[in-house]
């Protein structure tokens, strides 16, 4: 194993948070800011990129966290440490309402691909990095963009998404249609590519968009009811927009914008 081997438990519901127990020596990789308590004997440190092996060296270390940047994530992970002699418990909390995916990638193919954004925490060792989707179609119109990212490796890795999560399988040649934004993540053996809408009146005033996306088997899938995008939009929508209420409007406005 390349990965370090980590046990862990989900708790919560709609706001969930994972709590990740590490033998003494282990490390967990987070998203920076992911984190939401830890017990005494584990030490944090703030790294370039993941702290995988891959592309050791000063210039490789900068090189994939670069490529972090295209995802919108930071240049800057933070891994935490058992530096005690017995088991210790660090928790990482999800940024918003949904659900936490537990994925071994060692059972995936030693690949998932999945949207830019949902990255929460995973085992030292599992490199996030970049997966460019070859047919220009998909990246134009793909919802996510051109960029999705990709988490390799044969450890457990955390994701986060909006509402209640869907897995499934997918049989060879079976085809599943999917709102461009509610892809969370898919093995990398799924076909993924973008279909406009058929007929004028349906993708005007359908109210789902213009495209969707075309899911090809074989391979698994995991989707979601409420992308971040879906319920930001329908909470602006309903503030009111009269003068009095203007500040408030802009104040929520920059929370959900990260201001």
């Amino acid at each position: 194993m390349n990965n370090h081997e980590i046990d862990y438990k989900i708790h919560g519901d709609d706001m969930q948070f994972v709590e990740v127990e590490l033998d003494p020596s282990e490390t967990v990789v987070a998203e920076a800011g992911a984190l939401m308590m830890m017990e005494d004997g584990i030490s944090m440190e703030t790294i370039f990129g993941d702290g995988s092996s891959q592309g050791s060296g000063l210039m490789g270390k900068l090189f994939n966290a670069g490529k972090r940047m295209l995802t919108g994530e930071s240049l800057f992970m933070t891994t935490f440490t058992n530096e005690g002699s017995g088991k210790k418990h660090v928790s990482f909390a999800s940024p918003y309402p949904g659900k936490i995916i537990s994925m071994d990638l060692s059972e995936h193919g030693g690949k998932i691909i999945c949207q830019k954004d949902a990255f929460l925490a995973a085992a030292k060792g599992v490199s996030v990095g970049i997966e460019l989707q070859r047919k220009l179609g998909t990246g134009f119109f793909g919802g996510e963009g051109f960029i999705m990212q990709k988490l390799e490796g044969d450890g457990m890795a955390f994701v986060h998404a909006g509402g209640t999560i869907h897995e499934k399988t997918l049989e060879p040649g079976e085809v599943l249609r999917v709102d461009t934004g509610c892809l969370v993540a898919m093995t990398k053996d799924v076909d993924y590519s973008i279909e406009m809408v058929k007929g004028v009146k349906t993708a005007l005033f359908g109210g789902e968009g213009l495209f969707f996306a075309t899911l090809r088997g074989p391979g698994k899938v995991w989707i979601q009811s409420l992308p971040f995008s879906r319920l930001a939009s329908r909470v602006f929508a309903a503030i009111p927009q009269s003068k009095d209420e203007g500040s408030l409007a802009k104040g929520l406005f920059n929370i959900f914008d990260g201001d």
